[in-house]
């Protein structure tokens, strides 16, 4: 499994300097992860740090309490792009949402994904917060307004992602869009479990702690395999 693929190489602290910046950049080349994600006011400066490379630029909007107006999330997706964005993740009005104003979510979703055009986006429905029947209702209404990811968490909130949040998105959004979780990954054996249920993005800041932990288990099982090779020589010359 190529992890790295799956990882968007997260710093939102409000107190990441640029050298924080530009190390999270030089960490996500070296690796290869899919993408660097920032806080807007940083994109133009990740996004000349990764030209030539493959890892994307990935902008956070209405970030992290989602409680901005649509004009506005509208715009500051739109000026992401300018700046090089090439993925937005979006955080949904939760206010609205949990007084059932779902119309009112789904045409903000929809107006975003529209200022967005051929880039992705990818919808943040704050899991913490939600039941299951309103995580499944957030599911569907991603689905509807043709976003192309359903994002657990912000990592700002009470919680991150679970397995059975997962779990439970997999089943409402099958085939139709795909999941990143974040929130609380940091190692290896975590970021595969979630791999396992369906995700196909990991917002993490630990990539390379996983990384590491990766390499880690190759080496062990290579270790392993040696130990087996040296037993088996051993069985054969007893045998002679």
């Amino acid at each position: 499994m190529e992890i790295n693929k799956y990882v968007d190489h997260t710093i939102l602290k409000a107190d990441a300097k640029t050298e924080d910046i530009k190390r999270m950049c030089d960490e996500a080349k070296s690796y290869n992860f899919a993408s660097v994600c920032v806080n807007p006011a940083n994109v133009k400066f990740v996004h000349n740090q990764l030209k030539g490379t493959k890892v994307k630029t990935c902008a956070v909007v209405g970030f992290p309490l989602g409680a901005n107006t649509e004009k506005t999330k509208v715009f500051e997706a739109t000026q992401c792009i300018k700046d090089g964005a090439d993925e937005i993740d979006m955080v949904i009005n939760i206010g609205a949402f949990k007084d059932g104003n779902f119309d009112r979510v789904y045409k903000e979703i929809k107006a975003i994904k529209k200022a967005c055009g051929n880039k992705i986006l990818k919808v943040i429905i704050e899991t913490c917060f939600l039941s299951d029947e309103e995580k499944t209702k957030a599911c569907e209404l991603v689905l509807k307004a043709q976003a192309d990811f359903v994002k657990t968490s912000t990592g700002f909130g009470t919680g991150g992602a679970t397995f059975d949040d997962i779990k439970l998105m997999e089943n409402v959004i099958g085939d139709n869009a795909e999941i990143k979780a974040s929130g609380g990954i940091r190692d290896f054996k975590t970021a595969t479990k979630y791999i396992e249920l369906g995700a196909t993005r990991l917002g993490t800041s630990s990539g390379v702690k996983i990384m590491e932990g990766q390499e880690s288990e190759i080496e062990e099982i290579a270790e392993g395999a040696e130990e087996v090779e040296i037993e088996d020589e051993e069985i054969e010359e007893e045998d002679y």
